[in-house]
């Protein structure tokens, strides 16, 4: 993992697992124990769909750059499409707080897409990779051996 990929991942999951820890700590106190494990498994799902995306962009840029900016895309719609089928799947379930659950996920994805911008604004990636002084060659200079120097 590159460096500010690292940054990234850490910048974004440390705000939102306080969120986590202050969903799960309001949903026990208004819900009990079936609100916090509502708000519990929540954030862990937004956690574990927005670290996979990570690894996934990362995978894509290393292998394929052309493709970057459309898996980014495509994987935003997976994140959607996959948080949906969960929804859908626990929507009449008794195990946990489905109002919670909602509100957690909710709160978590909102910080972490915030904070994965403000992670995206504040990193300094280069565009381009600047050539090493020892490449650069003075304008109008030309490919030749030095005198003296066999060829």
């Amino acid at each position: 993992m590159q460096s500010n990929d690292a940054r990234t991942l850490l910048h974004c999951a440390v705000p939102t697992a306080a969120v986590g820890v202050v969903a799960v700590a309001v949903s026990a106190v208004l819900a009990g124990g079936k609100g916090a494990l509502g708000a519990a498994f929540g954030v862990v799902l937004v956690c574990a769909v927005m670290i996979a995306d990570l690894f996934a962009l990362q995978h894509t840029a290393r292998r394929f750059p052309q493709l970057f900016q459309m898996m980014g895309l495509a994987l935003y719609m997976v994140q959607f499409l996959l948080i949906a089928v969960v929804l859908a799947v626990f929507k009449d379930t008794t195990l946990f707080s489905t109002r919670a659950f909602a509100f957690a996920l909710l709160a978590a994805t909102l910080v972490w897409v915030a904070a994965q911008t403000r992670a995206h604004l504040k990193a300094k990636i280069l565009y381009v990779e600047p050539e090493a002084e020892h490449e650069r060659k003075p304008e109008g200079a030309q490919n030749v051996a030095p005198a003296g120097s066999p060829t």
